[in-house]
């Protein structure tokens, strides 16, 4: 296990001061390009944005901002987490990121999803009735664009494609995920295109998800693909002790739970529930040695290939930004000491 990469993701989640005041959309834009330098600088292998459309969320172009962490890093590779192809369009997914290509060296990566939000979806003119075959199709016709160019294609939620080529071109084909929340199809499809398997375990036990990566393993050798890489997702915050960063996050993760919730029809939560997730569950938690821990166990358990923490919990920016130095200077080395050490 000792060629696993470690990575970090945010959604951009807007964050706030040590009074409570929000910060704005252009600050937590500013913050994150900067959160991104730190990672390279640390040494981490990926560094990823996702896309929403809501006002909790400062980032809907996650490409633009990853251009920006590209100019002025030089090893970290940069991606999305995710893209909501649903509602975009492949072609201008693929365009984008090529660009980015290009501006980083080679160093850009694809994660595409449906996405966890369905803001988007009216917002680009799109009917959710739709949402399976949204999905489907324009995945199938960004399997194309990514792997060999002139693109013959036809669907129901495009103009089709005849012998067209889409610019700027790569040095290399760029590397495409599927995020996957943990449906058995969203494996079995990801596998059959022959893409990443990006899966996002934000809730309820890790070794749940054991399933799926096996599942993803049999597909692949039934469709007769090469065998892709596994990363997981999952949300967290390091301290200098379990104590300080149970009492950083709690607040802002009850209250962001509790509205999600409301918007989703879920039940109440309280510190029963955030206590179980740090301790059995996918909330990683704690000071430096217990957070490693628990990631080592998570990698023997599911054996993927990165994984990727969540930083962006709802902590005031300089909390988080202390997060990342924790992790990548002492979570991820003694990681992978626990793993060389079997």
């Amino acid at each position: 296990m000792s060629d696993i990469e470690f990575g970090l993701d945010t959604f951009g989640g807007v964050t706030h001061d040590h009074s409570g005041a929000a910060d704005t959309h252009p600050e937590v834009i500013a913050n994150l390009v900067g959160d991104g330098v730190v990672a390279d600088e640390l040494g981490l292998d990926f560094f990823a944005v996702g896309e929403h459309h809501r006002p909790d969320f400062a980032v809907s172009a996650p490409e633009l901002v990853l251009a920006a962490i590209a100019a002025r890093t030089s090893s970290i590779r940069l991606g999305s987490a995710v893209t909501v192809l649903s509602s975009d369009d492949p072609v201008r997914v693929y365009e984008r990121f090529a660009t980015l290509d290009g501006i980083s060296g080679g160093r850009a990566e694809i994660v595409a999803g449906r996405g966890s939000f369905i803001e988007s979806f009216p917002l680009f003119g799109y009917d959710l009735k739709d949402y399976d075959v949204l999905f489907d199709e324009k995945l199938d016709l960004l399997s194309k664009l990514v792997r060999s160019q002139p693109v013959t294609w036809s669907g129901t939620t495009r103009a089709s494609l005849t012998d067209q080529s889409v610019f700027p071109t790569t040095a290399a084909p760029m590397p495409v995920w599927v995020g996957v929340g943990g449906t058995p199809e969203s494996v079995v499809r990801t596998a059959r295109y022959g893409f990443g398997l990006f899966l996002a375990i934000i809730g309820g036990a890790p070794s749940r998800f054991k399933a799926y990566v096996d599942l993803f393993d049999r597909a692949q050798d039934q469709f007769g693909v090469p065998r892709a890489p596994v990363a997981v997702h999952s949300p967290g915050l390091v301290a200098e002790t379990d104590e300080k960063a149970r009492d950083l996050v709690y607040d802002g993760w009850l209250a962001f739970r509790t509205k999600l919730g409301a918007e989703r029809g879920w039940g109440p939560v309280g510190p029963d529930e955030f206590e179980h997730e740090i301790e059995r569950g996918s909330l990683y938690v704690g000071g430096p040695e217990t957070v490693a821990t628990k990631i080592a166990a998570t990698l023997r358990t599911l054996k993927v290939n990165r994984f990727d923490l969540k930083y962006d919990q709802p902590v005031p920016h300089a909390v988080q930004r202390s997060s990342i130095e924790l992790y990548g200077d002492k979570v991820v080395p003694l990681v992978k000491d626990m793993l060389a050490g079997g």
